[in-house]
């Protein structure tokens, strides 16, 4: 089996990949990537954005959470992170419009930034409020965002309505809350935060 390394940071979106890491189960090797070192030559060679997460397996480079997420549940399949391919319409919808709609409303909305008049006609996400809607829709048609079943779309959108809410980018309306908390507590999540969160105290502290 190829070798699967992640190029992450404790303080970066590389808690996502970790996650997704942790629920498919694999064995994989975190190299930790301090801030500063992410725009070296070596590693820009890898991430020419020179981001944190990248993902490594074999030969194969797959950089942005939510392609990582998407890669690592087709390379296993034996996982179940992803639906028969005749299912994956909600799939792919809420995993990509937390990429695109959701990530730029957030972000900003956390700027300050405000649309010019009708400028909702012209960004990708309409607005805060309406991208909050289609969030709030998304987290209450079922129990997961794809079905009655946790696929890595949940890892993805998850980790951004966690985040949203910790950072108060989202509002807490009661459907993020509930939805958040239902996946927060799987057994993939816990570890992968608590090693985050161990990785990020002894940098802080060393």
């Amino acid at each position: 089996m190829a070798e699967l390394t992640l190029y992450t940071n404790p303080m970066s979106r590389g808690r996502i990949a970790r996650w997704m890491l942790e629920e498919v189960g694999a064995p994989y090797e975190a190299k930790i990537v301090p801030y500063g070192q992410h725009k070296a030559p070596d590693y820009l060679a890898l991430n020419p954005m020179g981001k944190l997460p990248t993902l490594v397996h074999g030969k194969t480079v797959v950089t942005e959470c939510a392609a990582i997420c998407a890669y690592l549940a087709d390379a296993f399949p034996e996982a179940g992170l992803a639906p028969a391919l005749k299912d994956r319409g909600a799939y792919y919808r809420w995993m990509f419009f937390a990429a695109g709609p959701l990530e730029a409303a957030t972000t900003n909305q956390s700027f300050g930034f405000q649309l010019p008049e009708n400028g909702d006609r012209r960004a990708g996400y309409g607005s805060y409020e309406q991208t909050l809607d289609a969030l709030d829709y998304a987290v209450t048609r079922s129990e997961f965002v794809a079905g009655d079943r946790f696929t890595a779309a949940d890892v993805y959108l998850g980790s951004h309505i966690g985040f949203g809410l910790a950072f108060k980018t989202i509002e807490p309306r009661e459907a993020f809350v509930a939805y958040w908390k239902r996946i927060e507590a799987r057994p993939a999540c816990v570890k992968a935060r608590e090693t985050d969160e161990r990785l990020m105290a002894e940098m802080q502290a060393g």
